[in-house]
């Protein structure tokens, strides 16, 4: 019996996914290519591996067991890759990243430039993905690392599976239109209108927590779930809002006015990953490097954001945070159900 181990791949990849279709979509094949290596790969052993008597695919018996194997194989093979890493000065491979707009222009852009002046061989891709099926992509494999973004008041992701690294705390800032005045504190603020974040959202969980300090009910004119529309609205004079200091980046000095209270809160931004299965353990070289350039990139956010916001910079609040940032916490398809905002 000779087993092409590529379609064994494709084996796995419809037993994960449930189906040909996604299984397709995931190893960027037509569905009926995946058919027909499936169909080789059981002339190979003999055996029906699909159960193609129901409408919806599914794995006999002896599928499910090969696909277990299929498994084991994909898992030797990335030890392998990782050991022969050591007979190598220059990293090389593919490496999958999920996020979403604003990290990609402000983190992502510039760690891989710098990437790719010091390990060329690193080929690294980006796919605008967050929130549920971000994750979902990560945990099947079709991604191998994922940006995520949370408010800080909620517990770290974690799952044991999974491992969440910190990469930046972004401070909220309160902007509201140019020609307003400037607010002293958040009472001045009560009577005014909001353009809000989702409340599943960081920015809207930032507001109703500010609220439920100071005692107020915010009236909402606008609820708005990307950044570029809710800064637009409020130069416009429709609002006040809160925002991620990252998001500032964006806007022309002048166009809102950034407002000196402090101490809404902010976002963590972390890098999560699969925990290795391998018997060594440990992590992917090649994935370590390119979050350790994505490191480098928000350890120099701070210089960019001082020159633009009043009171002291929250740069210094970056990565590298230590271990209790990993402690258990319910499921993270609790807190990932509703994906972030598309401008987040």
């Amino acid at each position: 019996m000779d087993i092409d181990p590529r379609r064994l791949r494709i084996l796995h990849e419809v037993a994960r996914r449930g189906g040909v279709m996604r299984a397709a979509e995931a190893l960027y094949l037509t569905p009926s290519a995946v058919s027909q290596q499936l169909a080789q790969l059981e002339r190979e052993v003999g055996l029906a591996l699909i159960d193609r008597s129901q409408r919806s695919v599914s794995l006999t018996p002896a599928g499910r067991v090969l696909a277990g194997y299929a498994e084991r194989v994909e898992e030797e093979l990335l030890e392998a890759r990782r050991e022969l890493t050591r007979f190598t000065e220059r990293l090389a491979g593919p490496v999958r990243i999920a996020a979403f707009p604003t990290v990609i222009k402000h983190v992502l852009v510039p760690a891989m430039r710098d990437l790719a002046a010091r390990h060329p061989k690193i080929t690294p891709t980006i796919h605008e993905i967050y929130g549920q099926p971000a994750l979902q992509e990560l945990r099947m494999g079709a991604v191998d690392v994922l940006i995520t973004e949370q408010d800080m008041s909620l517990p770290a992701l974690s799952q044991p599976s999974l491992s969440t690294r910190l990469l930046y705390v972004d401070e909220y800032r309160i902007v509201l239109p140019p020609d307003w005045p400037d607010p002293h504190t958040v009472a001045d603020l009560m009577q005014q209108p909001w353009v809000a974040g989702e409340p599943n959202q960081a920015c809207g969980q930032a507001l109703e927590r500010l609220a439920g300090l100071h005692g107020f009910e915010p009236r909402k004119v606008h609820v708005i779930t990307e950044f570029g529309p809710t800064l637009a609205l409020v130069a416009a004079g429709h609002g006040v809002a809160i925002v991620p200091a990252l998001a500032l980046l964006d806007v022309p000095e002048g166009e809102v006015r950034v407002s000196e209270i402090r101490d809404v809160g902010a976002r963590r931004l972390d890098a999560v990953t699969r925990v290795s299965r391998t018997r060594s353990g440990e992590p992917d070289p090649v994935q370590a490097v390119v979050i350790g350039a994505i490191e480098e990139t928000t350890a120099a956010l701070g210089t960019s954001l001082s020159g633009r916001l009043p009171g002291p910079p929250a740069a210094d609040r970056a990565a590298g945070q230590p271990a209790e940032d990993r402690t258990a916490e319910p499921p993270v398809e609790d807190r990932l159900a509703s994906p972030p905002a598309g401008d987040r």
